[in-house]
């Protein structure tokens, strides 16, 4: 991703399977709130090929609980097991906060340390639970996770294509000095 690219279109979640007998699909929402899945239009597959108007029914073990339209039966929703849900980037809000991000646009960033030497790219921004992380590949293609918090990730310069990540027993360090009275730098 070069610095000021935006991907034209966003995923907002994938179908995790079929519940129950009528066609009803869960998703695994991406969005904030896990049904905005459905607040931004029809969705469509990767390819924008195949568009799917989806109405959320409720909540079931983490998972949106959805009927698609055109959708009647429990094999057709099986059928779609996996489908990533796409929608227009223009559909979805304008972020005004300099502190909010779509995933999708971190994913790609070059990452460096507070000195500017290169750490790698982000690739995911994955969520097992405790918080955001920022999933790095680094030189050597090893993948190093680093909370995506402000104390670690300090800055987000999207225009110039990449973030600051400061490496965790440096922030361990910051966070021993504070501690000891010393002044944070």
């Amino acid at each position: 991703m070069t610095g000021g690219s935006k991907p034209d279109r966003v995923c907002l979640g994938v179908i995790a399977g079929a519940h129950g007998v009528r066609g009803l699909v869960k998703i695994k929402s991406f969005t904030e709130d896990p049904e905005d899945v459905a607040a931004y239009g029809p969705v469509s597959d990767e390819t924008g090929r195949k568009r799917l108007v989806v109405r959320v029914k409720g909540r079931v073990k983490g998972l949106v609980l959805a009927e698609l339209e055109g959708i009647r039966d429990r094999d057709q929703a099986q059928a779609l097991h996996g489908l990533q849900l796409f929608v227009e980037r223009g559909a979805l809000p304008r972020l005004d906060d300099e502190e909010t991000f779509y995933q999708t646009d971190l994913i790609g960033l070059a990452a460096e340390d507070p000195e500017g030497r290169p750490l790698g790219r982000v690739v995911a921004v994955p969520n097992f639970g405790a918080g955001d992380l920022l999933e790095v590949l680094d030189p050597e293609r090893v993948s190093q996770f680093y909370p995506f918090t402000r104390e670690v990730v300090p800055e987000v310069d999207l225009a110039a294509g990449r973030v600051v990540i400061r490496p965790q027993a440096e922030v361990i360090a910051r966070s021993d000095h504070d501690r000891e009275g010393g002044e944070a730098g």
